[in-house]
């Protein structure tokens, strides 16, 4: 496994690997991997013939009052790991490179934004998007694997490239979990012990949600509601960011749930904001 950090070199070398008709796939990330990284670099070995992941923790992403200087980093400990699973090369660049003094070009998918994570963090998904098509310039990849926990995230990035005619394929994978339920994240990791048990109750919550549904509860308000109660007994440290009801595809609110739809939350537990989501389906 290789190491680069200058985005010339990495231009060059995808678009030599390319016309050897070499099929490459990425797998972007800000590091501190957890199985559910891992799980999408071994999808991506299987799936294609070169496997890069690029890791870097994008400043643009983060709010003033937001985790970028605290976010977890052990490179080490990444690279091993990310070897260990069969990827090719990392990118690891240094923030100037990405974004010099001059830099003034910005991408968003405003109408996408405006839902779920995009009302407490603006700006975020613009940071997002920016950083996202710059490594599908530098890389150029077939394919690009995403996890599905953030799914406001791989919606927007879908809508992104389908608008800007970018020739990636954009792959969504299921959420990873702890044996208790909690979503992977990096951010697990600020958690106290005492966190840590309240945490695992956001996922049970999804699951009492899907059994409303299926058992014939439909409207919306409902369901937030009670999954607001169950929420604040069960997690009483936490702070519910939103709970929200929406559309697959565009994220607009769903009132009554007469097919598909997703149910996102955001939670702020000691020092960590936690997002998870599920699907309701009507059967």
């Amino acid at each position: 496994m290789d190491i680069i950090n200058d985005p010339k070199e990495i231009q060059e070398l995808t678009s030599r690997l390319k016309c050897s008709g070499k099929i490459i796939s990425l797998v972007p990330t800000m590091g501190y991997f957890h199985a559910g990284h891992l799980s999408l670099m071994k999808w991506a070995r299987e799936n294609s013939d070169i496997v890069f992941v690029s890791l870097f923790v994008n400043p643009t992403q983060f709010g003033p009052k937001e985790d970028y200087n605290s976010y977890p980093r052990d490179f080490e400990r990444d690279t091993k790991m990310a070897q260990e699973v069969g990827v090719d090369y990392i990118f690891a660049p240094e923030k100037d490179v990405i974004y010099e003094p001059d830099h003034g070009t910005w991408v968003s998918v405003p109408k996408l934004a405006q839902y779920l994570c995009g009302k407490s963090r603006p700006g975020h998904f613009q940071g997002v998007c920016t950083i996202v098509l710059k490594l599908f310039n530098l890389v150029n990849p077939h394919l690009a694997i995403f996890g599905k926990k953030d799914y406001q995230q791989f919606v927007i990035i879908k809508k992104m490239v389908k608008d800007l005619n970018v020739p990636v394929k954009i792959i969504g994978r299921p959420i990873v979990r702890e044996i208790d339920g909690l979503a992977m994240s990096s951010r697990n990791s600020y958690l106290t012990q005492d966190e840590r048990k309240q945490a695992a109750n956001i996922y049970l919550g999804l699951k009492k949600a899907c059994e409303w549904t299926k058992n014939g509860v439909r409207d919306s308000e409902t369901i937030i509601s009670k999954l607001s109660e169950c929420y604040m007994e069960h997690i009483p440290s936490g702070e519910i960011d939103y709970i929200e009801i929406v559309d697959p595809t565009d994220l607009t609110p769903v009132k009554t749930i007469d097919k598909e739809a997703i149910l996102a939350v955001a939670i702020y537990l000691g020092k960590a904001r936690l997002i998870d989501n599920i699907l309701l389906e009507v059967k």
